[in-house]
């Protein structure tokens, strides 16, 4: 658990931190990973807000954030300065590595989810089964390879993503990194090129995190990071999102031939300067305004 994900689906809008987005696939069994964070409360909560209590499960292995982290994370002046969520995930991290937390299997109130994750999931790969492992923020707040100190406590890459689910690398047939169509970042840290919240305001680049209700900081997009980025996650994909914010006259659209040229052209560089093809574009917030360049 740590940063928040909004996901849209019509008039619906969910701000969630433990139900992966996936949740919107009815007949998708959902898990949380062995090196996931739970915060049991909050857990309950976003199963019962979407509805998925018969097809949730969580790893017995993974740890728990209890309030005496989120207390730490908040009262914590270096945390602070960092500009972290406040949720308790560094601290409770912290207990992790020290072998003193509890792990999901010692909760009651986690019994009836309790789940061997690693095992579904490669039962399910060799079953010839569909698998998604979903990561959670931007690879820049990385804990080894990010904007050190201004991180997250742990690595938010595909190979991590990988060893926190207990997948093996040989098993991955697609690595997809997600760009945003400009950059944001909440709390403190070095953004190149970053604009003024004014300036945001006005290009429609403006956010607000859906976990913390900060503000977004915004920069224009940053094509030697994407490059860089793609090269040390061995990505094969690439999705663009929020592609109407920096094109309005495409929100949206569903075909790529109605994106205007100018659009087109953003995509065809993005490709081109990271050697990744684009097969999704996200050109509204609702989770099907995409263009699926694959079909």
């Amino acid at each position: 658990m740590n940063a928040a994900h909004t996901v849209w689906d019509g008039k619906n809008r969910y701000a969630l931190h433990m139900v992966p987005a996936a949740f919107l696939h009815p007949k998708c069994r959902l898990l949380i990973g062995a090196g996931a964070n739970v915060q049991v409360s909050r857990f309950l909560e976003e199963v019962e807000l979407t509805g998925v209590r018969d097809r949730m499960g969580v790893d017995q292995r993974a740890s728990i954030i209890e309030e005496k982290h989120a207390v730490q994370d908040k009262t914590s002046a270096h945390l602070k300065g960092l500009g972290t969520t406040g949720w308790g995930v560094g601290p409770a991290l912290e207990e992790r590595v020290r072998r003193t937390a509890k792990t999901a299997k010692e909760i009651p109130e986690l019994k009836p989810f309790l789940a061997d994750g690693a095992a579904e999931i490669n039962d399910g790969l060799d079953q010839g089964k569909k698998v998604l492992l979903e990561g959670t923020q931007g690879f820049m707040l990385s804990l080894f390879y990010g904007t050190y100190p201004y991180v997250t406590g742990r690595d938010t890459g595909a190979a991590a993503i990988c060893s926190e689910a207990g997948v093996g690398p040989t098993r991955v047939d697609d690595v997809l990194i997600v760009y945003k169509s400009f950059i944001t970042r909440v709390g403190a840290g070095p953004l190149p090129g970053e604009i003024t919240k004014e300036e945001a305001i006005k290009k429609g680049w403006f956010e607000t995190a859906a976990g913390t209700g900060r503000d977004r900081r915004s920069a224009p997009f940053d094509f030697e990071l994407a490059k860089k980025t793609a090269k040390l996650n061995g990505a094969t994909q690439a999705a663009v999102t929020k592609l109407d914010s920096m094109f309005p006259k495409c929100r949206g659209a569903k075909k790529l031939d109605a994106l205007q040229p100018e659009a087109k052209q953003f995509i065809k560089e993005v490709e081109s300067r990271t050697g990744v093809p684009v097969v999704l574009i996200g050109t509204g917030p609702d989770a099907m305004d995409i263009i699926d360049a694959r079909a």
